[in-house]
């Protein structure tokens, strides 16, 4: 069986816009630059012959793909699409000492520490874990060819590293955009990149 996978990262939110952790603990919707990338999002793949979506608990995946949902496409909330949660520092800014603070637990993963939480949230190897039960379920619909995922970037880096079976320290070689599109071409044995972080459908700039 093949299965077309489809993923993109939400659209853009006033926090994105001002530099606030978000994470799984924030629920923020989209700016207006967001809903129009949605609504750019929808006019290219809108009559796509998806056979189901599935989004994060978060509402700002719901509000990206809404038209989609407002048209009738079949749709199912998994909490393993969840963002990552950063703990303390959600809704925080990024000031000097949060910057130095990200960073270093970014240096860290990439050194191989995946198995290191956020204070207070979670790490990448808890997230793959979560993301593990999401994935194994989603592929298990056989009925179901050709779908589509909403959800967010660390999450995203996080999932791809798994798909194509990179360990999660290389995870940030998956770059994200809001609202951009990967393809994965999925066998029972095989993921294969078809489209990577495509933003063909998106305005300059945005």
């Amino acid at each position: 069986m093949i299965k077309d996978i489809y993923i993109v990262r939400h659209g853009q939110t006033d926090f994105n816009l001002k530099g606030i952790v978000q994470g799984s603990g924030v629920d923020a919707s989209l700016n207006d630059t967001g809903r129009k990338q949605a609504a750019e999002f929808f006019k290219a793949y809108g009559h796509f012959p998806f056979d189901k979506l599935y989004i994060s608990n978060l509402k700002r995946t719901y509000e990206s793909v809404k038209e989609f949902i407002d048209q009738g496409l079949s749709f199912e909330k998994l909490s393993g699409l969840n963002e990552i949660s950063w703990g303390t520092r959600e809704g925080q800014p990024f000031t000097p000492e949060e910057n130095k603070y990200y960073y270093a637990m970014l240096d860290r993963w990439k050194n191989g520490e995946t198995s290191l939480p956020v204070e207070g949230g979670e790490s990448p190897d808890q997230v793959a874990m979560r993301q593990l039960d999401s994935i194994k379920y989603i592929m298990s619909k056989k009925d179901e060819h050709k779908v589509l995922i909403c959800m967010h970037g660390r999450a995203m880096r996080i999932l791809l590293a798994q798909l194509f079976n990179y360990p999660l320290s290389d995870m940030d070689i998956f770059q994200h955009s809001n609202l951009a599109l990967y393809h994965i071409r999925a066998t029972k044995n095989m993921f294969q990149m078809v489209k990577y972080n495509d933003k063909g459908h998106l305005s300059a700039g945005i």
